[in-house]
């Protein structure tokens, strides 16, 4: 999973997982902000976890967001759907180098498992990377906006909506816990 500021192609978040989806990109997303702070847009393939879509290949449908949509909103991001590899330029080519560079340099250095992959990518490889590829800004000035305070953890989660039963139990994936009768509830289930 790899997020990249197109304005310099500095990665700014990249990690191994075993599936792309929800809970990886909010992470990508919150560890983008909680590094450099926030930013004005997020531009993303058409994924299930990035954009409901009515028909395959369709136009998609901002009026229904998925959870990442939905924390994408209320964070003030503008969220922009990409129809063709050509439009997402810069991380195409910062894939193809990855897939390129990377792999071999962890076969070189033996490593087989996500845990050690994931340590040599932050720590070894993306420092240099983006030493090497990164680029100074057209503009001088950051457009990333510091956030101090800001308790984004509650944001770029996923939110459950949960109707309180009369017998004071909400049930969330087949279990049940304890609450107030009548009132509703938001689960946010913590990511791996």
């Amino acid at each position: 999973m790899v997020t990249l500021d197109d304005a310099t192609s500095e990665i700014t978040s990249a990690f191994f997982c075993k599936q792309e989806g929800t809970n990886s990109s909010l992470r990508g997303i919150h560890e983008t902000i909680a590094k450099h702070g926030l930013f004005c847009s997020l531009y993303t393939d058409r994924g299930s976890h990035y954009f409901f879509t009515p028909e395959a290949g369709g136009k998609v449908d901002k009026s229904r967001p998925t959870e990442v949509g939905r924390a994408l909103r209320q964070l003030g991001i503008d969220h922009i759907a990409a129809y063709s590899p050509e439009a997402r330029g810069r991380s195409e080519r910062a894939f193809g180098t990855l897939q390129g560079r990377l792999v071999n340099e962890l076969k070189l250095a033996g490593i087989a498992d996500m845990a050690a992959a994931n340590h040599y990518l932050t720590e070894v490889y993306l420092p240099r990377h983006n030493a090497q590829f990164a680029v100074a800004p057209e503009m001088e000035a950051s457009a990333f906006v510091a956030i101090p305070g800001f308790d984004i953890d509650n944001i770029l989660c996923v939110q459950e909506d949960r109707q309180v039963g009369a017998d004071n139990t909400v049930r969330y994936m087949g279990l049940s816990g304890f609450s107030c009768a009548g009132g509703r509830l938001t689960i946010r289930p913590t990511w791996p």
